[in-house]
């Protein structure tokens, strides 16, 4: 019995480090979504999203105001399932992808909003433009164990920009004085990380 005792806290004990070190966590692309949507011609929003992504998330073992969050997105891969709008998103007008291949977030500060959700405040850069935005986070979720053997977890993130603010000034007016694309963009994210 004492054997038993002794061994289940030498196990115990050896868990402890681990948990308090913290861990790495990779976002994982094929159980990830990064969309946006934006209003159209004010009567309707259009959809988008960046099918490449990649990104590393570390949290300081459970004091979750110590984590970090690094995204990298290829500008070049939004897609609104329309060609011919995503050739123009692309191009010098939108996201430039050719001179600006990426989009970028890194976190700067953390706090809990409560026992469920965060608010992560960081540098979003897009065409070169950064500017410090905050993301509303729900989770992240505890980890689980898939059936590979891969610890993963998850969280929610959404915020709101101004487009014109990463100098995306493009823009028509409509005969009503509205315009062809909104100032707005509500992004809207989905993440599944594993833990490296």
């Amino acid at each position: 019995m004492k054997r038993r005792l002794l061994t289940g806290l030498a196990v115990l004990l050896l868990s402890v480090p681990v948990l308090a070190s913290g861990a790495t966590y990779q976002i994982d692309p094929d159980h990830s979504s990064f969309q946006f949507k934006v209003r159209h011609m004010t009567v309707s929003n259009v959809r988008g999203e960046f099918k490449k992504v990649k990104g590393v998330v570390s949290v300081d073992g459970n004091d979750l105001t110590g984590l970090k969050v690094e995204v990298i997105l290829d500008a070049a891969s939004v897609n609104t399932d329309h060609a011919k709008r995503d050739d123009h998103l692309r191009g010098e007008d939108f996201f430039d992808a050719a001179k600006y291949p990426t989009i970028t977030f890194v976190s700067k500060k953390v706090t809990e909003v409560d026992e469920n959700r965060l608010k992560v405040v960081g540098d979003l850069t897009i065409r070169g433009v950064t500017r410090e935005v905050a993301v509303d986070v729900d989770g992240p979720s505890p980890e689980v164990r898939d059936p590979g053997g891969n610890i993963r977890r998850g969280a929610t993130g959404t915020l709101k920009i101004n487009r014109k603010d990463f100098g995306m000034a493009w823009h028509k007016t409509l005969d009503n004085g509205g315009l062809v694309i909104g100032d707005d963009v509500s992004i809207s994210v989905e993440v599944e990380l594993v833990r490296k």
